[in-house]
């Protein structure tokens, strides 16, 4: 066929099906050597409590496998998965025969007992982060919003300030901060987003972890500041730091405190100041960490029919024609103000790994009439999720690289396989602008691997994984070396 185009006429023909064994994902066998170095992807399957009898029915792995390739592909939909259908590099590769269908997928995923499901994903996600839990890190609880269009299971109106009057499911997740890693995640109906309803999960998994991996930081938004959950973490002797809602006795506070000039500087612009206060309801006086922020360019400043500011509570100057923006925290740190102030800003981070969750990597979809399937996909997700952000720090320990960044640099490129004299050889081209710095990179992680192989031949899945950890984390690890607990190895 021809094309006339502006540069001449280009003479256009589709290459033999059967000739052409080429991929989209060209740079994904580094990944895959990633997961069989680590026992992730064979430890995933075997431990998967699927049973499917008919002697036509696929197997474990490609269906599994299918799911994976869908998901770190960062498709939102099952129809998607038809795309993938036609890949004959990477498949096999992963051990799979085929990739199956989208409906091959979903009722694979509707015979999945919903408990024996939970433990099994729950597993793999303790696998992939629990040796980072010996070390001092900060666990964020918070919830997100999945806007839904259909009759599913527990979609009920609720909170949803993106899309008001819409039915939906809340997302309650608990994150290891700064590694954008999810420690465990549950799908509720869209009127069950308080903390409330978070708080039975969040105790579950302290009480798994023990007091060897408990989080040295409990960290959460204005939801989490009520009695139950801080007299909770009080009871445990688990440190804490929420944000307090601005109810009128908090109000009173803050009007009291804006008269004194002992503010000092909390960075970023803001100052704050500590004292104590005891709300209705609450059982004792606690710690508060008060933070102002003088605004410029208020818009909206005219309080309500209720008496409440349209941009929250924001204190006038009138003589100054000063705006100022609040903030309180409930804490049971005896740090610096300053400290208190970093570490609460720092918590903003959650709400980039939720953006990147939700529209990069499928909890914004992969939706089910039935909640037990959705709540599988929202685990498996996670995993995956874990799996690719620390395949990423083994390019670049320094930073966390978003999926938006990340794929097209170290996944996506054509890749076209030959075979010759029983050698197989996958030829990569890339499109992208920094190709040399994916290849360097890529390399890196090749050299490690073959290193790893040859030196550690005698070890278990579990030894290469947290050798595997501690490369991929060296900065946050300060240069130590993880080492794996007697009793797992002995096992």
């Amino acid at each position: 066929m021809i094309a006339d185009t502006f540069a001449g006429r280009v003479h256009m023909e589709w290459a033999a099906g059967e000739r052409a064994a080429m991929t989209p994902l060209g740079q994904l066998p580094f990944f895959i050597e990633y997961l069989k170095q680590g026992g992730l992807f064979d430890g995933w399957v075997a431990g998967c409590p699927l049973s499917l009898t008919s002697p036509n029915a696929p197997s474990k792995r490609d269906i599994l496998g299918t799911v994976m390739l869908s998901v770190l592909a960062g498709h939102r939909r099952y129809a998607h998965i038809t795309t993938l259908r036609c890949d004959p590099v990477n498949p096999p590769l992963l051990g799979m025969n085929k990739v199956v269908s989208e409906d091959a997928v979903r009722r694979a995923l509707s015979k999945i007992e919903t408990e024996a499901g939970r433990v099994w994903l729950q597993e793999q996600l303790d696998y992939c982060t629990r040796p980072l839990l010996r070390e001092p890190w900060i666990l964020d609880v918070d919830t997100t919003v999945k806007p839904l269009y259909g009759h599913q299971e527990g979609a009920v109106v609720g909170y949803n300030p993106k899309k008001p009057g819409r039915p939906s499911h809340t997302y309650h997740s608990y994150m290891l901060a700064n590694l954008r890693l999810v420690l465990e995640v549950e799908v509720q109906a869209g009127n069950q987003h308080a903390a409330k309803h978070s708080a039975p999960g969040l105790w579950t998994l302290l009480d798994r972890l023990g007091p060897q991996c408990a989080p040295w930081l409990l960290r959460g938004d204005r939801d989490w500041g009520n009695e139950g959950v801080i007299s909770e973490a009080e009871r445990r002797g688990q440190a804490y730091l929420f944000k307090l809602r601005l109810t009128k006795r908090v109000k009173q506070v803050l009007e009291r405190a804006m008269r004194d000039d002992d503010w000092h500087d909390a960075g970023a612009g803001w100052q704050g100041k500590h004292g104590e206060i005891r709300l209705i309801g609450w059982s004792r006086q606690r710690r508060v960490v008060l933070l102002r922020r003088r605004l410029a360019g208020v818009m909206i400043t005219q309080p309500q029919a209720d008496g409440q500011l349209a941009l929250g509570f924001v204190e006038i100057d009138e003589a100054r024609q000063e705006a100022w923006d609040y903030a309180v925290l409930v804490t049971s740190l005896e740090a610096e103000v300053v400290t208190i102030g970093q570490l609460y800003r720092d918590r903003g981070d959650c709400e980039n790994s939720f953006d990147e969750l939700k529209n990069h990597w499928g909890w914004g979809g992969f939706t089910t009439h039935d909640v037990a399937r959705c709540r599988i996909m929202a685990r498996i997700v996670a995993l995956v999720f874990n799996w690719w952000n620390l395949f990423v720090r083994l390019a670049d320990p320094d930073h966390h690289r978003e999926a938006i960044t990340s794929r097209p640099l170290l996944l996506q490129a054509i890749g076209r396989q030959t075979n010759h004299a029983g050698r197989a050889t996958v030829t990569i081209t890339s499109s992208h602008g920094e190709r040399d710095r994916a290849r360097r990179a890529l390399t890196r992680i090749a050299a490690f691997f073959a290193t790893l192989r040859e030196t550690a031949e005698q070890l278990t899945d579990l030894d290469r994984w947290y050798r595997i950890l501690s490369h991929a984390l060296i900065k946050y690890l300060k240069g130590r070396q993880l080492d794996p607990p007697r009793r797992l190895q002995a096992a």
